[in-house]
């Protein structure tokens, strides 16, 4: 991998610190990758090619890897994701009606980031709280029994 810019090294930084922190062991892929997603917000290329380098593991494992567990991310993401549960029993319990309210308030679509760079938009088919839906996940936090009326202020704490 050819290293031109200051976000590139600062890119290989990261993952070398990542990759320092575990020892360079093949068995600590994951939580390698979790470092990286969590310093970087995402698993950019050239950092699974530095990775897959340093590791002595083929690209399309990393790949694999970080595509098939969701809780990483391949592409750049806003400063913070949310995931909206669209399983049935939050669907039943309201959850269209919070999530209409919810793109509303952003702006932006499933999948979408919005134009600030502050928010994804993300759908998932459970957060495994299904006795409180509906159900959205805003970083590491879980919100229940949500109603559309609650949302502004969700989306205020993370101003």
């Amino acid at each position: 991998m050819t290293v031109n810019t200051k976000q590139d090294r600062d890119f290989i930084k990261t993952a070398d610190e990542a990759v320092d922190m575990y020892h360079a062991k093949k068995e600590e892929l994951i939580p390698i990758l979790m470092k990286v997603n969590q310093d970087l917000g995402y698993i950019p290329k050239p950092v699974m090619e530095h990775i897959s380098s340093r590791l002595q593991v083929p690209q399309s494992h990393l790949y694999s890897v970080a595509t098939f567990y969701h809780m990483f991310f391949t592409e750049q993401t806003g400063r913070h994701v949310i995931k909206f549960c669209e399983s049935a029993p939050c669907h039943v319990a309201g959850g269209r009606e919070v999530f209409d309210a919810l793109q509303e308030d952003l702006g932006i679509s499933p999948g979408g980031t919005s134009d600030d760079g502050k928010w994804t938009l993300m759908t998932t088919s459970c957060l495994g709280v299904c006795a409180v839906g509906p159900v959205m996940m805003v970083d590491d936090d879980i919100y229940g029994n949500l109603t559309p009326d609650q949302i502004p202020d969700i989306l205020a704490k993370y101003e």
